[in-house]
């Protein structure tokens, strides 16, 4: 064996071990419920219930491995027709209310204001309020949440 080969050999075992590490600290790193992930549907409400139009604060309890869950949401009835929203600012995560009067979505930590479709009119947020998924089955409302 020259020396070339041997200098050679050593380089590309040291990137073998070096690419190996990485991969190993990223795997790591990555956490393992965020690959596993899946959306389930949660009764909300019967589609009896929904409003002719505008807004209504949903507040519903699902299970995810034996721990029972608290979450909310907005159902919209617009003329463009139903939609679901998240009631979180897409800002710094605050809670945002629906105020009838102003026919808006504000969020009351930094003055972050959404359209009742969803969209930012105002205030500091990046993106619009996130939209959930949504199935009408045999005349029930179920939400779709990632868990």
């Amino acid at each position: 064996m020259t020396r070339r080969d041997f200098l050679k050999g050593i380089i590309k075992s040291s990137f073998f071990l070096l690419a190996a590490g990485i991969f190993g600290a990223a795997w790591y790193i990555y956490p393992s419920n965020a690959r596993k992930r899946r959306t389930q549907y949660v009764y909300v409400l019967d589609e009896d219930e929904l409003p002719k139009r505008g807004v209504r604060k949903l507040e519903f309890k699902y299970s995810v491995d034996d721990n029972e869950i608290l979450n909310r949401a907005f159902i919209v009835v617009t003329e463009k027709g139903l939609t679901t929203f998240s009631p979180v600012c897409t800002h710094l995560g605050c809670y945002v209310n629906w105020d009838n009067n102003r026919k808006e979505f504000l969020c009351p930590c930094h003055g972050g204001r959404y359209s009742i479709y969803g969209a930012v009119i105002a205030g500091p947020p990046p993106k619009p309020l996130v939209r959930l998924p949504y199935k009408i089955e045999a005349g029930k409302i179920y939400l779709g949440i990632t868990v």
